[in-house]
């Protein structure tokens, strides 16, 4: 089941083709490199000569950006409710992937359904759409746990742009595996858990990461710290070459063996191209949530 990010009024990819995307940040237009765009552009479409920023790749590795109109520094947009913070990085993103907006529409809708109070983790929560989608939603409490400082610090920004300082947020700096297994130590369990671990990385001390060898681990560790009776579990993932349904497989390994009430969902999260009115593939998720017409005691 493949999932299209397609309700945002600030946000448009306008085109794709030849390894680049060209996309509206509510009035800013940013060229960046899309790998998945093996098919050509169109070169008859002028905005793709003059964009506020171009960001080249380097033979090197890396790249940087070429601004060529005036752009700030930063600026926001929205999604429904949410307020964002955008702001081109050194490594291409602005901070946001807006795919992930189907996401979000996901988890708000699941929670929005649910008829107790819920307590939600997000790890390797970045700057916080899925944290705040959730606290917006209604969860009784979110747990933002990011290895990167900057990230989390941009994440609090977020929140109060989305005028969300009321709800009750945790924003923990840490490694997710030592931070899970501390939950497990402290007795505290969620009621949903979101993940969007990334191929390769390292905690705030050095902590190794690499997707192949500790996912299932980690999911495995979620486990015990799942509420008896659970809304949701989420897995993103942009890891090249691996297909939905590693997740699915893993999805059945773990918490539909605990929990065989729910359902297993897996696919692509895309955006739609408006220029071709084609879908850009940007990722995986698989998710394992609840039958609504189940009863279980918490």
């Amino acid at each position: 089941m493949n999932q299209i990010a397609d309700n945002w009024k600030d946000y448009e990819c306008i085109d794709a083709g030849n390894g680049e995307k060209l996309e509206r940040w509510n009035d800013v237009i940013l060229r960046r490199p899309e790998p998945q765009a093996i098919w050509p552009s169109d070169d008859r479409l002028s905005v793709w000569k003059h964009p506020h920023a171009h960001y080249h790749r380097s033979r090197k590795g890396g790249g940087s950006w070429e601004f060529l109109k005036k752009t700030e520094d930063s600026w926001t947009i929205r999604y429904c409710d949410l307020t964002f913070k955008v702001s081109p990085t050194g490594f291409k993103h602005t901070g946001l992937f807006p795919e992930q907006a189907a996401n979000w529409d996901f988890m708000r809708n699941c929670i929005q359904q649910y008829p107790k109070s819920i307590r939600v983790l997000n790890l390797f929560a970045y700057t916080g759409g899925a944290t705040l989608a959730c606290a917006a939603a209604g969860a009784q409490e979110v747990v933002h746990v990011d290895a990167s400082k900057g990230m989390v610090q941009w994440a609090k920004e977020n929140m109060r742009l989305s005028h969300l300082e009321h709800k009750t947020i945790r924003f923990i700096v840490d490694d997710v595996q030592k931070f899970v297994a501390r939950e497990k130590r402290r007795g505290r369990t969620y009621h949903a858990i979101i993940m969007d671990p990334p191929s390769y990385g390292r905690g705030p001390n050095g902590e190794l990461w690499k997707i192949e060898e500790q996912l299932y681990p980690l999911v495995a560790s979620c486990m015990e710290i799942l509420d008896p009776d659970p809304l949701f579990f989420l897995i993103n993932s942009y890891t090249t070459g691996f297909p939905s349904s590693v997740l699915h497989n893993l999805l059945h390994e773990t918490i539909l063996k605990k929990h065989p009430h729910g359902a297993i969902e897996a696919g692509e999260i895309g955006l739609p191209i408006t220029h071709t009115n084609t879908i850009l593939p940007c990722g995986i998720y698989g998710r394992w949530v609840k039958r609504m017409d189940q009863h279980h005691p918490s």
